[in-house]
């Protein structure tokens, strides 16, 4: 195992580590939008409100939870494991500027991911944990659902009715997408999955994903805000 935790710890097991993560968190995004999307149903939060206590109850998705808190900070702390390791790399500044042949979100990685991950350590602190650990939020009965279930729908209604929040909420989301324009093709990239026909696909479906996956995100407080 000596060699396993070599790998681990060198520069190439690090970014093994953050592409598996960051693919695991990018289809994390996907199944938490369609349960966010729930929001936007005109069912007074009933969908949502029984999607959530499903998520918060249900075995398989607490051992899936555990998988993706773990990915979150395995994420983060590599990310900033590889920027110190790369700027202390650096002995000197180059004369020349590389600025011109690598984009803003290849450059600002470590900045936007510092952004996300503070940003998601404030959104699960107003609503995953008061959801998961608090008895603030009043219990709803639905005709359609057996159990009481905690009413978060209200607790994401009052937040996403003041403008400061709805702001915030769409500020991160561009800069998730910046996020994702180059981690999507970064991740597959450092796993080796390249090939001349195939790598402009991935490219494609990455530029796709990072700009609709966030739009769709943002448009939920918007559209909640304005209705």
């Amino acid at each position: 195992m000596n060699w396993f935790s070599k790998f681990l710890t060198s520069s190439i097991g690090q970014k093994v580590i953050m592409s598996i993560t960051g693919l695991f968190l990018i289809l994390f995004l996907v199944i938490h939008l369609i349960g966010n999307l729930q929001l936007l149903k005109n069912d007074g939060g009933e969908s949502f409100n029984i999607y959530a206590a499903f998520m918060a109850h249900n075995p398989l998705i607490k051992v899936v939870s555990i998988t993706l808190y773990a990915s979150i900070l395995l994420h983060a702390i590599q990310g900033i494991l590889i920027t110190l390791k790369n700027k202390g790399a650096r002995k000197q500044k180059y004369l020349v500027s590389n600025t011109q042949t690598t984009s803003f979100a290849s450059r600002q990685m470590a900045l936007l991911g510092t952004l996300i991950f503070v940003f998601i350590c404030i959104h699960m602190g107003d609503f995953w944990y008061k959801m998961k650990f608090t008895d603030e939020l009043p219990l709803q009965k639905y005709a359609t659902h057996t159990e009481y279930v905690k009413d978060l729908y209200s607790r994401v209604y009052i937040a996403f009715q003041q403008l400061w929040i709805v702001v915030v909420y769409v500020i991160s989301m561009v800069v998730l997408t910046f996020h994702l324009l180059h981690g999507f093709q970064s991740a597959f990239q450092t796993l080796g999955l390249n090939h001349r026909k195939y790598t402009p696909v991935i490219k494609a479906i990455g530029t796709v994903f990072a700009i609709l996956v966030p739009l769709a995100f943002a448009l939920i407080p918007v559209l909640m805000y304005f209705n």
